[in-house]
């Protein structure tokens, strides 16, 4: 089973300058990009024109450590100083549903643990003392 904490950086739109300033400035390797456009269309919730070119996800390499990223949605509320998260991945459903399960505890549940076409389960909550966590279960295609 693995388990790791990974800082996760909730962009308004400049994720792509962000990723590629780091890039240089780190000396950071892309281990994955993609965009809105990029993702597979759900009919329930169509994507505006102006978000296609935004990041849903990307992943890059520091060194030995990991960062992820991601755009915002346009017109979703975005403030700076709170665009960090932390993403706690594992490869271990069960103990992804027991970590959410205890950090939604008096806590907030941004979005539930689910199926999603990346994960088997992942999930979004602020615990009691505010921090936000990304819960994710690996084993799709990422």
């Amino acid at each position: 089973m693995t388990l790791r904490l990974i800082p996760y950086l909730i962009m308004d739109g400049n994720a792509k300058e962000a990723i590629h300033f780091y890039e240089q400035a780190l000396d950071a390797k892309i281990l994955f990009y993609q965009t809105f456009g990029e993702m597979p269309e759900n009919p329930e919730f169509p994507l505006p024109e102006e978000a296609k070119d935004r990041v849903s996800h990307a992943m890059i390499r520091v060194g030995e450590s990991d960062l992820m990223f991601s755009d915002t949605s346009p017109g979703q509320p975005h403030q700076s100083g709170s665009q960090i998260t932390i993403c706690i991945s594992t490869d271990d459903k069960e103990k992804a549903t027991r970590i959410y399960e205890a950090l939604k505890q008096d806590g907030q549940m941004n979005m539930p643990l689910q199926e999603t076409f990346f994960s088997p389960a992942y999930g979004i909550v602020t615990d009691k003392f505010g921090v936000t966590f990304q819960i994710n279960t690996e084993g799709k295609q990422q």
